[in-house]
């Protein structure tokens, strides 16, 4: 009971003092990755557009990305489903450009850094389901970003998952 006294007692001082911590809103993470896709649902044979927007929260250059994609979990489990990265492109403001990989492990390269402050660059990758694919099944991917900026920081966040894509049976 005593310690209880003294917790409230120290609690009310620093509270009357001004040094109790403060509730604020919270900050944005210095860097966000976010996904979409064009369509929920394709067959065998179809196309689906992955989009993966990465956005620079903080006042300084995001100078270098290094992003990392792969299949979930549950979309392992289904090696019928077959499908592959066909494409890959940036978009810019004179129209959409091819990416220099398209491969797991260098995505990054392909958000043209330097990003500056507050804005975003889109990378759009072509996932192609081949024709002799299972169905009924989902698609999916997660990935991990790791970002550093012209003021000397870096974070890094994930797992980011992608919206699933169903293949249907045809």
């Amino acid at each position: 009971m005593r310690r209880l006294g003294l917790t409230a007692v120290l609690a009310l001082a620093l509270a009357v003092f001004g040094l109790a911590p403060s509730a604020s809103a919270a900050e944005p993470a210095p860097a966000e990755l976010t996904f979409a896709t064009d369509t929920a649902t394709t067959t065998p044979g179809g196309t689906v557009n992955l989009s993966m927007t990465l956005t620079n929260n903080k006042t300084y250059d995001l100078w270098f990305v290094y992003q990392t994609i792969d299949p979930t979990w549950l979309t392992t489990q289904r090696p019928d489903l077959k499908y592959a990265i066909t494409g890959c492109s940036l978009a810019t403001a004179a129209g959409p450009t091819a990416c220099s990989g398209t491969g797991p492990t260098d995505l990054g390269t392909n958000y043209g850094a330097p990003v500056p402050p507050g804005q975003s660059r889109t990378v759009t990758l072509t996932l192609q389901i081949a024709a002799d694919s299972g169905c009924n099944g989902n698609i999916g991917f997660y990935s991990y970003f790791y970002a550093e900026f012209s003021d000397g920081t870096n974070t890094s966040g994930g797992p980011v998952h992608t919206p699933e894509t169903r293949v249907l049976c045809s």
